[in-house]
């Protein structure tokens, strides 16, 4: 009776060490080695589950189809600027804005442009508001690409006004992340299409996952475009502001116009092939007379030879040389970030760091915390947003250099999300973007290292625990 019983455990045992040896054989050799650690602890923990779940998730694999896409997109992209040198924004010969030029071109694909406006939206209302107000007035095309469209008013307006600019004969076309915006999608997909748009998801889940990609990767993009004459980039979703309850967001928007616009278009244009292979054109956008912004936009992903959002976040702080402010909701940096945010401190740059105190997911806000030590010992500053979840993704380094957009400074937005940024060559947009971040620590907790340190000995290992999953998050 006992024999079969002894076999059983023996195969068992067999099968638990082969898949930790398999598991060791594997993950590193396809895997950085910081996501390599966490997964390899999962594995030995829980083998039977975790080399399963590595081989959906552990891995931001794109299928063959969609990276040979994105080639191709970046290619036409690059081609098709090419003729438009005189819409090029040469930057001064010794700043850090030349090095951060050729550096953005080369990870994203765009050259820097100026003649743009750019203008700062960050009451949440108004600006949807001001969105649905473009939409109506448009004459040619409506395009948006979001990643969350939920079925609430700001849906139900989003939606009305489609089919209104439709009614009037305007090419009209939605694009949404298909697990983001699932239930806009469920929703607005039918009536949307009876009524002339063209709706697509992004990224389809279900018997096509193989199709696409790793089943966790995520078009995380909020992009609107309005003929050639404006076009929206930022942190706001399509959703109402307390879409989910008890975090009410606070959110920051560019209004572009001028050549921007058409490179705004030309990302949407992109994820558009990519999902229905059909190519748009993309019609260049005039300098504006009346305005002096240079601006370059840098999508990012994981069809991207590089983590381009990374090495460009990195990038800016590094050039930083008297005064850096970072705004994200969620923080879970690489090492490289986080110690390009140690040494900018150490060497004498003002650097402050502004986070949400609240915060809709709580093993990242719990990892976060992990962080906070290490930076405020070395001089970084610390302030936790109170009155709203903070979800606005932005940065400032000195006076001339501002980049918002949708890359939150964690690991997801920087290997595994579909994202985009405009990086702003202006002291202008710089000293609004300042007056926007001196609102948010004006009410706000500023944490202080020596109160940091004295939390309790639970809360530490609670955030070390968290720490570990820093690849999953």
């Amino acid at each position: 009776m006992h024999l079969p019983d002894l076999d059983y455990g023996l195969w068992l045992l067999i099968a638990d060490w082969l898949i930790r040896i398999g598991a060791l054989l594997w993950i590193p050799a396809r895997t950085t080695p910081g996501a390599a650690r966490s997964w390899m602890l999962l594995v030995a923990f829980v083998p039977l589950f975790g080399l399963p779940l590595y081989l959906l998730l552990g891995h931001p694999w794109l299928s063959a189809e969609r990276v040979q896409r994105q080639r191709l997109a970046s290619q036409v992209i690059r081609d098709e600027q090419a003729p438009l040198a005189d819409q090029r924004w040469t930057p001064p010969p010794h700043g850090a804005e030349a090095e951060m030029v050729p550096l953005v071109e080369r990870l994203g694909d765009f050259m820097p442009t100026h003649g743009n406006q750019v203008e700062l939206l960050d009451h949440y209302d108004a600006s949807l508001q001001r969105l649905i107000e473009d939409i109506d007035a448009a004459k040619q095309r409506v395009h948006l690409l979001y990643y969350l469209m939920f079925d609430d008013a700001v849906g139900d307006a989003v939606a009305a006004a489609l089919e209104r600019a439709a009614a009037r004969g305007v090419q009209c076309r939605l694009l949404l992340d298909a697990v983001g915006a699932k239930r806009g999608l469920r929703r607005y997909r039918a009536p949307l299409r009876a009524a002339g748009v063209q709706v697509h998801a992004m990224l389809p889940g279900g018997l096509r996952w193989r199709r696409s990609g790793r089943m966790d990767l995520r078009n995380h993009r909020k992009v609107a475009v309005i003929d050639n004459g404006a076009a929206w980039v930022g942190s706001q979703n399509l959703a109402d502001a307390d879409f989910i309850p008890a975090f009410p967001n606070r959110e920051l928007v560019a209004r572009v116009q001028g050549p921007a616009v058409a490179h705004l278009e030309a990302v949407f244009a992109s994820d558009w092939f990519i999902e229905t292979g059909e190519r748009l054109a993309v019609t260049p956008t005039l300098p504006l007379h009346h305005a002096d912004i240079a601006a370059q936009l840098l999508p990012s992903g994981p069809a991207y030879p590089f983590e381009n959002a990374r090495d460009t976040v990195n990038a800016l702080i590094h050039l930083a040389k008297r005064r850096l402010v970072l705004v994200t909701p969620y923080f879970v940096p690489d090492d490289a970030t986080l110690a390009a945010l140690r040494i900018a401190a150490l060497s004498g740059v003002d650097t402050q760091l502004i986070l949400s105190r609240s915060n809709n997911q709580q093993l990242t806000a719990w990892a976060q915390e992990s962080y906070y030590a290490e930076l405020l010992s070395a001089g970084v500053k610390i302030a936790l947003y109170r009155p709203h979840f903070l979800h606005a993704k932005h940065l400032s380094v000195d006076e001339g250099m501002a980049l918002v957009g949708s890359i939150n400074l964690d690991i997801r937005s920087f290997a595994l999300n579909a994202e985009v940024g405009l990086l702003c060559y202006s002291h202008d947009v710089v000293a609004r973007m300042r007056a926007i971040e001196a609102s948010y620590l004006a009410d706000a907790e500023h944490l202080d290292a020596a109160a940091w340190a004295r939390r309790p000995a639970w809360r530490r290992s609670r955030e070390g625990i968290a720490r570990l999953a820093d690849a999953l998050l």
